[in-house]
């Protein structure tokens, strides 16, 4: 029998409330694969970023046990010069190797301890130029919504704490997991990484102006070459205005949102289905499996059959047996 991972959430001073309860939230809805503990530096009540305090079940002791650490965000006004002696001894107790993962300006916290020294991280947008300022050290990619380097993960602001906990929810069981975790918490199954954090204008208007139907036309369409210019001429556009008001609606390209979309489509198929690559890739607009294995060893770093062997979903005859019980 597999053994429940451990997640521990470090719970610090303005740590802001929604932010605490975002891993167990979603790693709870899990099926009883993960363990969420929450911890506090000093084993004391945490002040929040609100009017009010939250009483902690654990000391920093349980940080040796965790398979996962989490830092949820906390307010600016609390970042201070760093953590103080008591969080980094905290810190010091998680053993090496340990995933670590921050939700928003968390981020500052692993930085001051030095975790985040030559690697790729992000934090809010709007605290761009002050975490550059004090961290000259780390790859800031500011843009995006999480930055996934192995055993340290770093999210970008509030929301974004829920698709890096997804995210990891799909890294370690498969896509299937993480959409009936994402529709028990009532939100997307899945928003990628690279995506921006700041949209002009998030939800697409259903007017004719916009370019929400043409992106539905397009995933009944994955199969087939779809061209810029076939695009925005199903939208009724020139390339340019189309372009651009893509991006505003999806803070993608609308060359990268395909291969996102197709790329979902495809590992669906491979968690679900036999089908050959080649026709994985056929399904889903792929020049072949070549193409896909490329574009899916980029995204997650394995291949197509390592995926399977991995996430696919048992078939009915392949389930266990119930056990009766009583």
């Amino acid at each position: 029998m597999q053994r429940t991972h451990r997640v521990v959430v470090l719970a610090l001073d303005g740590v802001y409330p929604f932010e605490l309860g975002i891993p167990g939230r979603v790693f709870g809805a899990a099926g009883g694969r993960y363990e969420v503990l929450t911890c506090s530096a000093d084993g004391r009540p945490v002040r929040c970023g609100a009017d009010f305090s939250v009483v902690v079940e654990h000391g920093p002791e349980v940080l040796a046990t965790a398979d996962t650490v989490v830092i949820p965000s906390i307010a600016p006004d609390h970042l201070g010069d760093g953590p103080s002696d008591a969080v980094r001894a905290a810190l010091a107790a998680v053993r090496p190797g340990t995933r670590t993962v921050s939700i928003c300006t968390g981020a500052y916290v692993l930085a001051a301890a030095g975790l985040l020294d030559g690697r790729p991280a992000t934090t809010h947008w709007q605290l761009t130029d002050d975490f550059r300022r004090r961290f000259p050290e780390v790859r800031l990619t500011p843009d995006v919504l999480f930055v996934d380097d192995g055993d340290v993960l770093t999210s970008s602001g509030a929301a974004s704490g829920i698709d890096v906990c997804l995210h990891i929810v799909r890294a370690d069981h498969g896509g299937t997991l993480a959409n009936h975790v994402a529709r028990k918490c009532v939100v997307p199954p899945f928003r990628d990484g690279g995506q921006a954090q700041y949209v002009e204008q998030p939800v697409p208007a259903p007017t004719a102006t916009g370019t929400a139907a043409t992106q539905q036309w397009a995933l009944e369409h994955l199969d087939e070459p779809l061209t810029l210019s076939r695009l925005a001429q199903h939208a009724g556009m020139s390339l340019r205005t189309f372009n651009r008001r893509f991006r505003d609606e999806t803070g993608l390209s609308p060359g990268r949102w395909l291969i996102q979309q197709r790329l979902l489509r495809a590992r669906q198929l491979l968690e679900t289905s036999d089908l050959p690559v080649d026709l994985v890739a056929g399904h889903v607009g792929f020049a072949g499996g070549a193409s896909l294995r490329r574009h899916l060893h980029a995204a997650i770093g394995v291949s197509p059959q390592a995926y399977r062997r991995t996430f696919r979903a048992p078939r009915p005859e392949e389930e266990q047996p119930a056990v009766p019980t009583g």
